[in-house]
C-alpha cells in the first residue's frame, strides 16, 4: 500500500480508494476498577458503496462498540478509521456532530422518535439541524420519505399511534432525511416479529442496491440471506469473514 506524507485532518493517508469505511487497527480500551478492558482488539475492516453488511456476535463481543467507531459516537484509544472519505479519528465532538448528521443514518433498536412531535416532525429534524434543505422542501421531502417507505399515511400521527414494525419504517425515514451514504442500524429487527422484520429488511436490502452502505449489528442468523457480506466478532475480535450468495430478489 502507498503511503503519503502525513498532513492535517483532511488528508486520506493509508486510506483504500474504493472503500467507504475502513478501520485499520483498530482498539478500544476501557479502564475499569479490575484493570484495562479490551473491547475491540486490533480491528480491521473495510466497506464499499453499495454493500449490505451484517455485524454478529453474542451479546458483548464488541458488536454496539464497533458500531461507535464508525459513527463517531466513541473514540478509539488506538488506530484509525476513515468514514465517507473522512478520517473520523482525528475530530472533536462539535466536528464529528456536523459530520454524523450528513453523512451517517443511524437506526436504533428502540426506534428513539422523540414521542411528542408527529411522524413528519421526527424525519424534520435532521434536515432542520444540519440545513442540508430549503426550509420549504423539507416537508415536502419528508412526505416522500414516508411514501417511499410506504407509510405515508402515518404522516401527521404521534409515534405512540404507530406499530413497532411502521415506527421502523419512521426511523428509516428519519435516518434517509439528509441523504447520507452510510446507514447503520443497531438490531433494527430485535422488537419486531418475523413477518415485520423481513419487510424491514427488504428495506435496507433496498436502500443498498440504491447506492447506500448499510451496515447492520444483529444476532439474528435467519436474516443472513439478506446481507452481502458478514463479519463475526467474538470478545473484541474479528473472528470470522463470510461473502454471502447474492441476493433474493
Amino acid at each position: 500500500m502507498r503511503h503519503q506524507k502525513k498532513s492535517n485532518i483532511a488528508d486520506m493517508e493509508d486510506k483504500p480508494g474504493s472503500s467507504i469505511i475502513s478501520l485499520q487497527q483498530v482498539n478500544k480500551i476501557y479502564n475499569t476498577p479490575s484493570g484495562s478492558f479490551y473491547a475491540l482488539k486490533n480491528i480491521s475492516m473495510e466497506a464499499e458503496k453499495g454493500e449490505f453488511l451484517a455485524i454478529v456476535g453474542k451479546s458483548g463481543s464488541g458488536k454496539s462498540t464497533l458500531i461507535n467507531m464508525i459513527t463517531g459516537i466513541d473514540s478509539p484509544s488506538s488506530g484509525k478509521i476513515f468514514v465517507a472519505s473522512t478520517p473520523v479519528h482525528s475530530m472533536n465532538q462539535e466536528q464529528l456532530a456536523v459530520w454524523r448528521g450528513k453523512n451517517i443514518g443511524v437506526i436504533f433498536q428502540f426506534f428513539q422518535l422523540l414521542p411528542t412531535l408527529t411522524v413528519v416532525e421526527n424525519i424534520m429534524l435532521p434536515m432542520d439541524f444540519c440545513k442540508t434543505y430549503p426550509s420549504k422542501e423539507r416537508y415536502t421531502r419528508a412526505i416522500s420519505l414516508l411514501e417511499k417507505l410506504g407509510i405515508p399515511e402515518q404522516a401527521r400521527k404521534l409515534p405512540s399511534e404507530l406499530s413497532g414494525g411502521q415506527q421502523q419504517r419512521a426511523a428509516i425515514a428519519r435516518a434517509l432525511a439528509n441523504d447520507p451514504p452510510i446507514i447503520v442500524a443497531d438490531e433494527p429487527t430485535g422488537n419486531l416479529d418475523s413477518r415485520t422484520s423481513d419487510d424491514v429488511m427488504r428495506s435496507f436490502a433496498k436502500l443498498a442496491e440504491d447506492g447506500k452502505t448499510v451496515v447492520m449489528v444483529t444476532h439474528e442468523r435467519d436474516l443472513s440471506k439478506y446481507f452481502t457480506r458478514s463479519i463475526a466478532l467474538s470478545d473484541g475480535t474479528v473472528v470470522n469473514r463470510t461473502v454471502m450468495q447474492e441476493r433474493e430478489g
